[in-house]
């Protein structure tokens, strides 16, 4: 099976050009290029469907906004149609979820990583980090990892068993 890539909100925010938030475009890009020609898998995490929407309303003007908008729902509408080299995944169930709560006060308070110790795993975070475990569990004889500029997020990988 081909490695499974799930895909951090500055990598989504990068291969979808939004403004304020595109600085490292063109290296994305080529990399995404390159998981293709790979036959990578990729997951786009709920969370980082809602966290790409939050900053897509917060930057720019309306108009800028509006387009950045219309691109983004384009681009998750090809994802149900398969047209898109990616899917979105799956929501959780409420009690999962509600699993995930009891573990948070302990997430958000260990430093983020050595260089952000003033602060912790956001909830979003930890749920992208939930998808993860879930994949290694799912997938255990794939590579499986999270496509992230953030330094914390970078360190999940699964290599093939």
């Amino acid at each position: 099976m081909s490695s499974i890539c799930l895909i951090d909100t500055s990598i989504l925010l990068n291969i979808l050009d939004v403004p304020n938030r595109n600085k490292e475009r063109e290296e994305i890009l080529d990399k995404f290029s390159e998981f293709i020609q790979l036959d990578c898998s990729f997951i786009i995490p709920m969370a980082v469907v809602i966290e790409t929407g939050n900053h897509i309303a917060q930057n720019g003007d309306g108009n800028t906004r509006r387009a950045i908008a219309q691109k983004f729902i384009e681009t998750l509408e090809q994802t149900f149609t398969g047209e898109a080299p990616f899917r979105i995944a799956d929501w959780d169930t409420q009690e999962k979820i509600r699993e995930w709560l009891h573990e948070f006060p302990s997430h958000a308070q260990k430093n983020k990583s050595p260089t952000r110790t003033g602060e912790g795993t956001s909830f979003g975070d930890l749920s992208i980090i939930k998808e993860f475990e879930k994949s290694c569990s799912k997938f255990s004889m794939s590579e499986i990892f999270i496509w992230s500029l953030d330094e914390d997020l970078k360190t999940y990988h699964q290599n093939q068993s």
